[in-house]
């Protein structure tokens, strides 16, 4: 029978950790106005969240943008996110018991995100949920974001623990095509899509009231093929709604 520590969990952090979508939709929603755009941010977190901001900022120009110019606009939409969800900053109702429990039943645990260094500390280190995780994995460390494997893989990797024994926790569908692509299974957090919009998860929850580490290993253990990703949700994903 398989036991926790043969386990690994990897956290995505914006939509997981925090519920902080529609200020990072609003952020970029002031920032399409500046710029005199029509584009509905709302709808297009539900396809890219994920992905880089500078990728997600190149889908919404009908001409190619300079890369340093979409870092300029990436950084402008950090500034306005930040200052929005400033006084905002809290966990999802039950995330530290079920760091806690899921440590002291042995699970490694790991933080696989798209984000910045900085923007990492802004989330994890005012929360106090840095010492929760063996290994925090963000846009530095790899060369391709989500929904590419690399950010989950890497997280394996230096937690020393199989792909095919890591769970990966997403709100997001790239996220999730991400984890397939890992050769990992993934659990579901409905706070930027709803339960049936997501592609094949193990179990889909409101927030971590809703799990505990025997549950995990239960779902692990009558769910044990990892799911191929969808070319079908990849390519909608980039469509146009």
């Amino acid at each position: 029978m398989a036991t926790p520590a043969s386990y690994a969990l990897i956290f995505d952090m914006d939509g997981v950790l925090i519920d902080n979508t529609r200020y990072q939709a609003r952020a970029f929603q002031l920032l399409f106005r500046d710029l005199g755009l029509t584009t509905n941010a709302r709808r297009l977190l539900a396809r890219l969240n994920g992905m880089p901001a500078t990728n997600i900022l190149k889908t919404v120009f009908t001409n190619p943008v300079p890369q340093k110019q979409l870092e300029e606009y990436a950084s402008q939409r950090e500034f306005l996110y930040r200052t929005l969800y400033w006084s905002h900053r809290r966990e999802l109702p039950g995330l530290t018991a079920f760091l806690q429990a899921a440590r002291a039943a042995g699970f490694k645990l790991a933080l696989g995100t798209g984000s910045a260094p900085e923007t990492i500390g802004y989330i994890l280190d005012h929360l106090h949920l840095r010492p929760y995780f063996d290994v925090v994995v963000g846009q530095a460390d790899v060369l391709r974001g989500k929904p590419h494997a690399d950010t989950f893989v890497v997280a394996a990797q230096k937690l020393g623990i199989p792909p095919g024994q890591c769970v990966v926790i997403e709100d997001a569908l790239l996220g999730e095509q991400a984890a397939y692509r890992a050769g990992m299974r993934c659990i579901g957090v409905s706070t930027t899509l709803k339960a049936k919009q997501f592609q094949a998860p193990l179990t889909v929850i409101n927030d971590f009231t809703e799990l505990t580490p025997k549950r995990v290993l239960a779902l692990l253990e009558a769910h044990s093929a990892v799911p191929k990703p969808s070319k079908a949700l990849a390519q909608r994903a980039y469509m146009n709604l």
